[in-house]
């Protein structure tokens, strides 16, 4: 379902600490709150007499929406590192990060 030029499609990460198989949520968005959509950024990348050419990728960045769990970075999230983000971590522990560690897994779904 195309809204306005862009697409609704959900889109959620979750983190996984090194030291466990669990997971945890840590944001859901939804692609059309991307600030450009497909189309302006193929617009914008073209105008400028750059050629698209096969293999060429587009990127969107970052994917926020207005609410807090639908900020799309771990500096958004972690309101530049003075929030904590609780994961669950091992044997029922809490991990807690303002940033990814080393190891940290990142999940990215849609």
């Amino acid at each position: 379902e195309c809204i306005q030029g862009s697409y609704d499609v959900n889109l959620t990460v979750s983190l996984q600490p090194s030291n466990t198989q669990k997971t945890t949520k840590v944001c859901q968005s939804n692609l059309k709150h991307m600030y450009w959509s497909s189309v302006q950024q193929l617009v914008h990348h073209s105008v400028t007499g750059c050629p698209m050419r096969a293999g060429d990728l587009l990127a969107s960045g970052t994917i926020s929406g207005k609410e807090q769990h639908n900020f799309g970075s771990m500096l958004e999230l972690s309101w530049k590192g003075n929030r904590e983000i609780i994961l669950d971590g091992a044997e029922g522990s809490k991990e807690v990060r303002k940033f990814l560690k080393d190891g940290d897994a990142v999940i990215m779904e849609g």
